[in-house]
């Protein structure tokens, strides 16, 4: 019956250990493909462990799961789990976990639903303030021009993305520039950056104590916008990309000495402009390897004392 504890430490450790060494490393910032990919593995062993956990800890209290969970196995295979004497705590902990399973579902749905509400009225903002010409249909034009004094681009997700762009941004962006901009924002709609946002704000609404998944959210805000950066300066170069951000963002007051609000701008400006080289595609492997192993060690964990007596 320490299995069940067992993966609790587990993802207790994994929850405070990761992100700190995220957080020290030097290389997200380099490749953040590589960062949102270790920081969705962190998530998932942290949720996985959860989850086994509440499992065994269900078999342990309730004859009825168990003898759905360990129907096909050995009765040596059941024996090593010990599960015929569970403590008091069993039954609490996996109705416990449950809950909080369901929870993140409701808050997943919640978001997603908001998030719909959110885009089907800046749908119909558009449409008051860029009217359809005769023959055009809904969701057609992949690329929309408003009339704005503000210098704006953005993108509108949902199964037919769509950019928006204001006047004044097509009055201030000079060269490529435009057209590094339009590749940032494609850069967010093909890699389907949306629902990393949904799933990480979900997260950190739902369970606002635990700390990791503040992190989640936060990072995935910020890596989403460098990886997207990233797809630009690929195609456009990193100095192109940068003054683009300049010309959107001058007269905003970011790059003040104490810019309001969107503080990171000035940072992905410095980070595009600095150039610093890619890791290796060695590096990068062993990297995605790793981050893979997070959420590989729970499921290990659990199929251990199995494995033994099997063996």
């Amino acid at each position: 019956m320490m299995v069940p504890v067992a993966l609790l430490l587990l993802g207790a450790l994994t929850a405070v250990v990761a992100p700190r060494m995220l957080a020290r490393a030097d290389w997200p910032e380099r490749e953040p493909v590589v960062a949102l990919w270790a920081w969705q593995c962190v998530v998932a062993g942290v949720l996985l462990c959860c989850a086994l956990s509440m499992v065994l800890s269900a078999a342990a209290a309730w004859q009825a799961v168990r003898g759905h969970v360990f129907a096909p196995a050995p009765h040596d295979v059941v024996e090593a789990y010990a599960l015929q004497a569970p403590g008091p705590w069993a039954a609490a902990t996996a109705v416990l976990l449950a809950c909080g399973g369901v929870w993140s579902a409701a808050m997943l749905a919640r978001e997603i639903v908001r998030a719909r509400a959110r885009r089907a009225g800046s749908r119909a903002e558009l449409l008051v303030r860029s009217p359809l010409l005769p023959g055009e249909e809904p969701g057609n034009n992949r690329l929309v021009v408003l009339e704005g004094e503000r210098p704006d681009a953005w993108w509108l997700p949902g199964q037919a993305p769509q950019l928006v762009i204001t006047t004044a941004a097509l009055r201030r962006l000079k060269g490529r520039q435009l057209d590094a901009v339009l590749a940032h924002e494609q850069g967010h709609a093909q890699a389907r950056h949306d629902w990393l946002l949904y799933c990480s704000g979900a997260l950190a609404i739902g369970f606002p104590q635990v700390r990791v998944f503040a992190a989640f959210r936060d990072e995935m805000h910020r890596l989403v916008e460098l990886a997207a950066d990233d797809v630009a300066s690929r195609r456009f170069g990193r100095l192109t990309i940068a003054l683009a951000l300049v010309e959107l963002n001058e007269d905003r007051g970011v790059f003040g000495p104490c810019p309001a609000h969107q503080a990171h701008v000035p940072q992905r400006v410095h980070r595009l402009l600095a150039a610093r080289p890619r890791l290796t595609a060695g590096r990068r492997l062993r990297l995605t390897a790793t981050a893979a192993l997070v959420p590989v060690i729970p499921v290990l964990v659990t199929f251990v004392p199995g494995l033994r007596a099997l063996g």
